[in-house]
């Protein structure tokens, strides 16, 4: 009696016209990208990468750039409308709809009339597999008010405008805090924001469900050295690092 034997079989590699078009889109999505991050991206060598380029460079592609420091798109340049496929187009369906309970108001909106449109364009066969997706998150998230606050909070954030938040911690105990609000978490059951708050002169985060009011206070505030959100992000790394070192 034989032994079955297993046969490992390596994945077929891309097609080097896909992986072109593959390489064009990392690139014109990404501010800067390096030789190692798209060879990775990519299942090629770094070698590769800088020949693939300079083949793109020389039929007209305006990438910008230069081996060992990185490569971008120069502004402007567009490429025809893209096609998805039947699974990418599942995907986006998918996102979408677990991410709309989830967000505020306006981009749970732009986030359907950006799929609807997509899903528009599709090919028949993509399009029927997108609709067809049996996959759903029919009960709200979160209610409501906190959505609304979710909204303020984004849209403060991305104009750099302080605010004056009235404040409701697990205990009960209400404060105001005036805030720089840096950025809005999700985990899970609740969104928090991460914000600098004027009164402790220090990083807090704030459930924003617990956020009783929010008021403007007209003024706006710049990034200063450790008062960013890349300045939190860099303690929280290293908190979880000394968590994990005990």
């Amino acid at each position: 009696m034989h032994a079955d034997v297993l046969i490992e079989t390596e994945p077929l590699p891309m097609r080097r016209a896909d992986r072109l078009f593959e390489l064009v889109q990392l690139v014109r999505g990404r501010r800067l990208s390096t030789g190692d991050f798209l060879a990775e991206r990519l299942a090629v060598s770094v070698r590769t990468v800088y020949r693939d380029v300079s083949d793109l460079q020389a039929q007209g592609v305006p990438i910008e750039g230069e081996a060992g420091v990185g490569y971008r798109m120069r502004a402007g340049y567009d490429l025809p409308p893209l096609m998805f496929g039947a699974e990418e187009a599942k995907a986006l369906v998918a996102s979408v709809r677990l991410a709309q309970p989830r967000l505020d108001p306006e981009l749970a909106q732009r986030a359907e009339a950006a799929l609807s449109k997509i899903v528009a364009v599709l090919p028949a066969p993509a399009r029927a597999a997108a609709e067809s997706l049996a996959l759903y998150a029919p009960v709200p998230a979160f209610d409501a008010a906190t959505r609304e606050h979710l909204l303020t909070l984004r849209h403060a954030a991305e104009s750099r405008a302080k605010l004056r938040l009235r404040y409701v911690d697990l205990q009960g105990r209400a404060s105001v805090r005036v805030v720089r609000p840096l950025g809005c978490f999700l985990w899970d059951a609740a969104w928090t924001l991460a914000a600098w708050c004027e009164l402790r002169k220090d990083f807090r985060n704030f459930r924003v469900d617990r956020i009783a009011s929010i008021k403007p206070t007209g003024a706006r505030f710049r990034d200063e050295p450790g008062r960013t959100l890349a300045d939190l992000c860099r303690i929280e790394e290293g908190r979880a690092g000394q968590r994990a070192a005990q």
